[in-house]
């Protein structure tokens, strides 16, 4: 069972309430969980976010959306995923995403856990070594026991923050893989943590979604719009 865990929270340092920001009528978080569903290999969506007050109306949302959704700890984000996997005992793979990527591609995220399968791996990514998608697409995948040992082991700040650098930091420990383009789009940004990344999404979402509300990648590289490469 694939379970995947978006990672939500309201208090952005750059952007704060971004995940609830509208993107044609409805919350981002929305417009990606909406994309999200389309994957064929995610068995189980939920979302992990905090127990802060300020998180309160994300939960609600959430819940609406009829999502499992686990509340802990703001800032030790590895614990609180680590907890939120224990909810689904039967998990074999926990992708790890983020709610700033309401670009996200599902065809990519089933295609990273088909490799992390295929691979035997511990974990497996699409940003492994260099980039070579667009940012905002990037996805993970990690084996429950790893996830829980990287949990109870991992002593940097840096590692309990962003999750995962405890295991693919340490690759003669762990069996790392990789998921890559043979041309590379990684100039190109497709995450929301700046104003003028949500301008960019919601021009896309203006300019696609009416006429192709499940448009991909593609759609999106071949739309000629501002403020889709990452500053020099």
């Amino acid at each position: 069972m694939n379970l995947a865990i978006l990672q939500a929270r309201m208090t952005s340092s750059r952007l704060p309430g971004k995940v609830m920001a509208p993107v044609l009528g409805e919350p981002m978080i929305g417009r990606q969980v909406e994309r999200l569903r389309r994957s064929k290999r995610i068995d189980r969506l939920m979302v992990a976010t905090s127990a802060g007050e300020s998180d309160d109306p994300l939960a609600a949302y959430c819940e609406g959306l009829e999502l499992t959704v686990y509340r802990g700890a703001l800032d030790d984000v590895l614990e609180r995923y680590a907890t939120a996997a224990r909810l689904f005992p039967k998990a074999t793979a926990v992708v790890r995403l983020t709610a700033d990527c309401p670009l996200t591609d599902p065809e990519l995220i089933d295609k990273v856990i088909d490799h992390h399968h295929e691979a035997n791996a511990d974990y497996t990514s699409n940003t492994l070594g260099t980039r070579t998608y667009p940012h905002g697409l990037d996805a993970e995948v990690i084996r429950p026991e790893v996830l829980q040992e990287a949990a109870e082991r991992a002593a940097d700040p840096y590692e309990r923050e962003h999750v995962t650098p405890y295991v693919y930091r340490r690759p003669e420990t762990y069996r790392l893989a990789g998921v890559a383009r043979h041309d590379s789009l990684a100039r190109l940004r497709w995450t929301v943590d700046l104003p003028s990344d949500l301008a960019f999404v919601r021009e896309v979402y203006a300019k696609l979604y009416p006429y192709d509300p499940e448009f991909g990648s593609d759609a999106v590289v071949a739309l000629d719009v501002n403020s889709a490469e990452v500053p020099a």
